[in-house]
């Protein structure tokens, strides 16, 4: 096997421009060099490939027969570096058919999705979403592999070649079915609020959320009577028993307008978060990943919440 490290590959320009041209004069112009230049490039290639390469017939240098089989090998290799050196092709959704896969909750898939879905209707028509749930343990490696495009979460302690960028401040608030006993004034107590039964979205099989831990804090405990996995789950249970939960805020207009439950203030200082998408490094100046991460932003920016 040849060793590259060991070669000119400016040999194989000045090969081209001599297949070309048929002329070292002609050629060396060609490329920009002096004639002695080419000249000693030609003797290079001769040693190289152990051939003539180029013989002189009358006023032109004519190829070999291994001339002409190496010159569509050389044109081809060139080629292919020069399409690695150029610019990348920039993104046009409108006539790309990119598949995109986005790993995202389902609350803020339901939020992204209407205006996204009008967005690709109009100004991208032949590009295609799929959705996966956001597994925290398996998303890094996901976007590693590039299998997943984009995460949309919450995210913590992530690798340096994992890059985020915040799309909004989250808080939670408290959600119970209309006419709850624990309403008073629209309000719940801290003691009604621990005293009734609560349900509560995790993916990690436990019962413990940041709401039991702010509770400890005060040597208080409340029930944990349902655990769910889906967020739209929850609106269902709450508006057939005295289930209590906190929710993110984002999905207040969606649980009141459709479900026979209110929101209200939760009697405990609780955070807020951030709501990220996460993309990895190595798809940072990706044409099509940069038009897919500036859509979403910009959508998020303009959500009514």
């Amino acid at each position: 096997m040849i060793d590259l490290s060991a070669i000119d590959l400016n040999l194989l320009v000045a090969f081209e421009a001599l297949y070309a041209e048929q002329s070292v004069t002609a050629a060396a112009q060609r490329i920009h060099v002096g004639q002695p230049a080419m000249s000693a490039a030609l003797g290079r290639l001769r040693s190289l490939f152990a051939d003539a390469l180029f013989v002189r017939v009358g006023r032109e240098m004519k190829p070999t027969a291994k001339a002409e089989a190496i010159a569509p090998q050389v044109a081809a290799a060139l080629n292919t570096i020069r399409a690695a050196l150029s610019e990348p092709q920039v993104f046009d959704p409108a006539r790309s058919k990119t598949v995109f896969r986005l790993a995202t909750s389902d609350y803020f898939a339901s939020l992204i999705l209407p205006k996204l879905l009008v967005l690709l209707k109009a100004q991208a028509p032949h590009i295609n979403l799929r959705l996966v749930t956001v597994e925290k343990e398996s998303f890094v490696e996901l976007l590693e592999q590039d299998i997943i495009d984009l995460a949309l979460g919450t995210f913590a302690n992530l690798p340096n070649h994992i890059l985020l960028a915040n799309l909004m401040s989250e808080r939670f608030l408290g959600v119970c079915r209309l006419g709850h006993p624990a309403l008073q004034n629209n309000q719940v107590s801290l003691k009604n609020f621990v005293n009734f039964p609560h349900a509560l979205f995790t993916l990690r099989r436990d019962a413990v959320g940041i709401v039991d831990q702010k509770l400890a804090e005060q040597g208080l405990q409340r029930r944990i009577a349902l655990t769910v996995p889906y967020w739209f789950a929850l609106p269902t249970a709450i508006a057939a028993s005295d289930l209590l939960a906190a929710i993110p805020s984002c999905l207040e207009q969606h649980f009141t307008r459709y479900y026979p439950v209110q929101c209200f203030e939760l009697p405990l200082a609780l955070p807020t978060w951030s709501v990220a998408i996460a993309w990895s490094k190595l798809n940072d100046r990706d044409p099509a990943n940069l038009w897919l991460r500036s859509t979403v932003q910009a959508i998020s920016q303009e959500l009514d919440l």
